[in-house]
């Protein structure tokens, strides 16, 4: 029988813990990776967003997915895209303060990070959040989550 010392086990255990820790990734880097997020990234980064879901936290990001954005009425894109405060104001209702996995989510309104509610529904295991719906669940970021939906949630 192979006996190990005590500070090659610790190597070993130390190993393993930071692997699990080396694909680590904010909301912004867990979206980018995701795919399917260029239009909220860029509203992200236009809104100067971009910091608060990399360093702040933690949040459940209800992120549209591109598909989303082009369901928009012609030319509400580049509407928002020049209104900054309108911009920000917009993606502030898909963002709730606080890590929400699906599971966990009850019926009933949700405090926004900009101060609104948004009304969370749950139906035999489909979401919706303001009428648009849950369509890919839990993406885990080091500082929240992702709940991924069909639809821009618009003032």
């Amino acid at each position: 029988m192979k006996t190990h010392s005590l500070p090659a086990l610790l190597f070993a255990a130390t190993l393993a813990l930071s692997a699990g820790t080396a694909n680590a990734s904010d909301l912004v880097d867990t979206a980018d990776t995701s795919g399917g997020f260029k239009m909220f990234l860029a509203s992200v980064k236009a809104a100067g967003m971009t910091d608060s879901l990399r360093h702040q936290g933690p949040f459940t990001v209800f992120a549209p997915s591109d598909e989303a954005f082009a369901k928009l009425p012609e030319g509400e894109v580049e509407s928002l895209m020049k209104d900054k405060a309108k911009l920000a104001r917009m993606l502030s209702r898909h963002i709730v303060p606080g890590k929400l996995l699906v599971a966990e989510v009850k019926p009933g309104p949700v405090k926004t990070i900009q101060g609104d509610s948004i009304k969370l529904t749950s139906d035999n295991g489909m979401i919706t959040v303001d009428g648009a719906r849950v369509t890919q669940s839990d993406l885990k970021a080091d500082n929240g989550v992702i709940q991924v939906i069909d639809k821009v949630i618009l003032p």
